[in-house]
């Protein structure tokens, strides 16, 4: 059996295929302007990556946020069944799962049988998203890969806004005046956003088994900042975090079949 799972994203969007609950290709491809210009391609990258025809295709799931312009999706998948999925495919002992993307941050808390049980979504305020991050990259004028690596530099522990990142730009640039290491302004930053992910965390109930998925899952700083605001000894990690809905949307396609 062979499924696709299409997850158009604000900022990126990421194609998986699944044969037989195995992952066997992946892309991903800039959204742009045109979502569906986006899906196609990637759709269409991801098949010759696999080796197949879009006609061995058994059903495609999507998700995210231009689902609307998948149109060749058999099934639509919401974002928090897909994390949920994905969360419990990548590590079945997961019982909280957190998806960090670009514009926006959600948590999952899964039953034994990875049913969801409560969620929460962060989509007012782009301080509990990657976007907070680029933003206050651009604001230290440094490169965004370079954000975690700084943070990890330091240990000093500086308050900083985490509802809204006008205010926390305007507030980065009062350290910087001050000046303040980039290394400590960077832990700042990241500690502001983990903050705003663990209070929703802590919202739906914290199990030790953590997982991240999503593109900052890859921000060493920010996993630092998590696992240290939540008391864990370890965060769960898939080798590419910012797959996890596409997957998830791959399975949920599979349960159709």
């Amino acid at each position: 059996m062979i499924t696709v799972g299409i997850d158009c994203g604000a900022k990126n969007t990421k194609t998986v295929v699944l044969k037989d609950g195995e992952i066997i290709a992946k892309t991903s491809i800039p959204t742009g302007f045109d979502q569906k210009k986006a899906i196609n391609e990637s759709l269409e990258k991801v098949l010759q990556s696999a080796g197949i025809t879009a006609g061995q295709v058994d059903k495609i799931g999507g998700t995210g946020t231009g689902l609307k312009s998948i149109d060749m999706a058999d099934v639509e998948v919401n974002e928090i069944k897909a994390m949920a999925k994905a969360g419990n495919y990548f590590f079945q002992s997961a019982r909280t799962v957190a998806d960090v993307g670009a514009e926006e941050g959600r948590v999952v808390k899964l039953d034994e049988k990875a049913n969801v049980v409560d969620f929460a979504i962060n989509e007012r305020c782009a301080a509990g998203a990657g976007a907070f991050i680029e933003a206050m990259a651009r604001a230290l004028e440094v490169d965004l890969e370079e954000m975690g690596a700084l943070a990890l530099k330091s240990n000093k522990q500086i308050p900083m806004n985490a509802q809204c990142v006008i205010f926390a730009e305007s507030e980065v640039v009062g350290l910087i005046h001050a000046n303040t290491n980039k290394e400590d302004i960077s832990k700042a930053i990241h500690d502001a956003m983990a903050s705003r992910i663990v209070s929703m965390i802590r919202k739906i109930g914290v199990n030790k088994d953590v997982v991240m998925l999503g593109g900052v899952g890859r921000n060493p700083g920010f996993v630092e900042a998590m696992r240290r605001e939540l008391n864990l000894d370890k965060i769960y990690i898939p080798e590419e975090p910012e797959f996890g809905a596409a997957v998830g949307a791959a399975l949920v396609a599979a349960e159709k079949v």
